[in-house]
């Protein structure tokens, strides 16, 4: 058991509250989901830090954030609309680093629309990037300043690689992949993407994050590990293979699950 992957969770302060002792028990790795609302950027943000400081008391793993997404897109065409999406990412970025974070989750711009349509038009993958520098480049920057790392989590990504063309292309150690396990899923079983062992297995050791949930390859469903469909043995056998050490959060609409996901990967014999 002690050489399994430790698995930790993306929690709000008032589940991590009620999970605190799991999330005490081994250096699990956690990600805030108090931060990414506009209302909450805007305003006095610094008491909810405060208490998540107490909370995390003892704590050995790694903390992050999700950061701002809800409206958000790192490909806007609209210069106004770019500059409030690089206000909500240094605004995310603020709160890592007086939480002393050490990554935000940024959503991937990559639609469905686009795997079919990049190569149509002459240089659709160029600008795409271009776009995405313009909005992210500050963020960028201010993610290096603070040891921070910008994850970029697929989607509706179909293809894997895409999005790890963009990253790379900002050339730089704070810009690192994500994995969504359900939204890569979705993905392989409503829009024929390939299976979530290959997402993984294309990002090799750029992956620095993964949300793990179960689905059932239709809906983004955030069920507990276990009771969807994914082939949970071909991740974590995929995920045995890299030296990058991602963090392992488990992210459920039910929070409660949380236990159970962690056993029913235990029972399998995958992690702890």
């Amino acid at each position: 058991m002690s050489d399994l992957p430790v698995l930790g969770a993306a929690l709000n302060l008032t589940s991590l509250e009620i999970h605190r002792k799991l999330m005490l028990d081994k250096p699990r790795d956690l990600e805030l989901q108090d931060f990414w609302q506009a209302e909450v950027l805007n305003g006095d943000w610094k008491p909810l830090v405060e208490r998540a400081k107490h909370l995390l008391d003892g704590h050995q793993g790694r903390v992050g954030i999700h950061g701002p997404f809800m409206g958000l897109s790192i490909d806007s065409f609209d210069v106004e609309v770019r500059e409030i999406v690089r206000k909500r990412l240094l605004q995310g970025l603020e709160v890592c680093e007086a939480l002393g974070g050490t990554h935000m989750v940024v959503h991937s711009p990559y639609t469905t629309w686009d795997h079919n349509n990049l190569d149509n038009d002459y240089r659709a993958r160029e600008n795409k990037i271009e776009l995405c520098h313009l909005t992210m480049a500050d963020a960028v920057r201010r993610a290096e300043e603070i040891g921070c790392e910008l994850v970029i989590e697929n989607i509706e990504d179909k293809d894997p690689h895409a999005r790890i063309e963009l990253a790379e292309s900002f050339g730089s150690d704070a810009v690192r992949i994500s994995i969504d396990t359900g939204h890569a899923h979705y993905a392989h079983g409503s829009t024929g993407a390939p299976p979530v062992d290959y997402f993984v297995k294309a990002a090799g050791n750029r992956l620095a994050h993964i949300h793990l949930q179960d689905a059932d390859g239709y809906a983004d469903r955030h069920w507990t590990l276990g009771e969807g469909t994914i082939n949970w043995h071909a991740v974590f056998g995929a995920l045995g293979q890299l030296d990058s050490s991602p963090r392992l959060i488990v992210e459920l609409r039910d929070h409660s699950g949380l236990p159970a996901s962690i056993a029913n990967m235990a029972a399998l014999g995958l992690a702890q």
